[in-house]
C-alpha cells in the first residue's frame, strides 16, 4: 500500500455553490478560513438547473480573480476543484477553465458509477494529454442502493479506473445521497454508521478500493447548536477506524475538528516511526510498542505505519491528553496544495 501526500493532503474539503460566494476571494485574501483545508466550488446539486450558465460565469470570474491576487500577494491557497455535472459538462469546463490552471487542481465526478465511469474515464483520458488536472470520483449513485451485483461493478470500477490512477487523488462517498435513496438523514446524535443500508454500502467501497487509493468520509451536514461538535468528532473517530481519510465540510466551523482528528498521536507516531525503520534481517518481525503496552509487528502494521507517518507530516502530532483543538484556531498549513501526487 503506499498513498500519495497529496493524496493525504486534501483533508477537510470545504464545499461552495459556484454561483452564490462572492465573497470568497476576500476571505481567501484574508486568511479568514483555518488551515489547512480544500476547497469545491459546486455546479451540481446546489445550483438550480435555470441558473447553470450564471454559477459558471461567476465561478470564471472568482477563479481569475484568486489566480491574479495569489501572483500579487501571499496567502494560503487551498486545492480547488470544480464539482461538475456529467462527462460532457467536464469536457466543457476543462476547456473554458484552462486559463485558470495554475490555481485549480482539478474535479469532482459525481454519481461516479457504471453508467457513465467510462464517459467519464474517456474525458479524463483525452484532457489528460493537455492538462495536469486531478480528479476525485465520487461513489453516491442511486444504482449502489440495491445489494445484488453491487460488489461486482465495484470490481469492474476498480479495474476501469486502474490505468487512471496518478490522475485519481481521491475517491469520495455521498451519505447525503445515498441516505436520500432511503428516505433517511441522521441526528447530531447518530453517525452514518447507524445507517445501516447505507453503511453498508460506504463499507463495500472501502473494502474494495482502500489498499489502492485514499477514500475520503462522508459529509457531516451539522455546524452549530447543541451537540453539532462532538457528532461531528465521533463519525470522525469511526471513519478512520473504518478506513476514511478526510471528510467534506460544509462550514469552516468544521474544519479545524476535521484537521485534529487527522493528527496522529504521538504514541502512534512512535510506533509508526520504529516499525518502519525495523532491521529486517533480525529473525523477529514482532516487538513492544515503544511504550511497551502493545505489540508491533512488521508483517501486520507496515502499512497503518506508513499512513501514520504520512498524515504526520501532513497534519502533525498530538499528545495523547491534548486538549480539543478551538475552532477559531487557525493551523499553518503543512505542506504545499501542489504536492506532487
Amino acid at each position: 500500500m503506499f498513498h500519495s501526500l497529496a493524496a493525504y493532503s486534501v483533508g477537510a474539503l470545504l464545499y461552495c455553490p459556484a454561483g452564490l460566494h462572492d465573497s470568497i476571494v476576500t476571505t481567501l485574501l484574508h486568511n479568514a478560513i483555518p488551515a489547512p483545508f480544500s476547497l469545491a466550488f459546486c455546479l451540481e446539486d446546489t445550483v438550480n438547473d435555470a441558473h447553470l450558465a450564471e454559477a459558471e460565469n461567476a465561478l470564471l470570474r472568482t477563479l481569475e480573480q484568486i489566480q491574479r491576487l495569489h501572483a500579487e500577494h501571499s496567502f494560503y491557497l487551498p486545492q480547488i476543484f470544480v464539482r461538475i455535472r456529467s462527462p460532457l459538462h467536464l469536457r466543457r469546463m476543462a476547456a473554458r477553465l484552462s486559463g485558470v490552471s495554475q490555481v485549480l487542481t482539478g474535479f469532482i465526478l459525481p454519481k461516479f458509477y457504471t453508467d457513465n465511469s467510462r464517459a467519464y474515464l474517456a474525458a479524463v483520458e483525452d484532457l489528460s494529454q493537455s492538462s495536469e488536472f486531478l480528479y476525485m470520483p465520487i461513489f453516491e449513485s442511486h444504482a449502489m442502493a440495491a445489494p445484488a451485483g453491487r460488489l461486482e461493478q465495484l470490481a469492474r470500477l476498480k479495474e476501469e479506473l486502474a490505468p487512471f490512477s496518478t490522475r485519481i487523488l481521491n475517491l469520495r462517498v455521498g451519505g447525503n445521497d445515498l441516505s436520500h435513496v432511503f428516505g433517511l438523514r441522521r441526528g447530531v446524535c447518530d453517525t452514518i454508521y447507524d445507517l445501516q443500508p447505507v453503511a453498508r454500502i460506504l463499507l463495500d467501497v472501502v473494502s474494495t478500493f482502500a489498499a489502492d487509493y485514499v477514500i475520503s468520509g462522508p459529509v457531516w451536514e451539522y455546524y452549530a447548536g447543541p451537540g453539532w461538535d462532538t457528532g461531528l468528532e465521533r463519525e470522525l473517530h469511526l471513519d478512520a477506524l473504518n478506513g476514511f481519510i478526510g471528510k467534506t465540510v460544509i462550514h469552516p466551523n468544521q474544519i479545524p475538528i476535521v484537521n485534529r482528528a487527522l493528527q496522529v498521536t504521538a504514541r502512534d507516531y512512535a510506533d509508526a516511526r520504529s516499525i518502519l525503520s525495523w532491521d529486517l534481517d533480525n529473525a523477529p518481525l514482532v516487538a513492544r510498542s515503544v511504550d511497551a503496552a502493545r505489540m508491533n509487528e512488521f508483517k501486520t502494521h507496515a502499512n497503518w505505519a506508513s499512513k501514520i507517518l504520512a498524515l504526520a507530516q501532513i497534519y502533525g502530532v498530538r499528545p495523547e491528553d491534548a486538549a480539543p483543538v478551538r475552532r477559531t484556531a487557525a493551523v499553518k498549513p503543512a505542506v504545499s496544495r501542489r504536492a506532487a501526487p
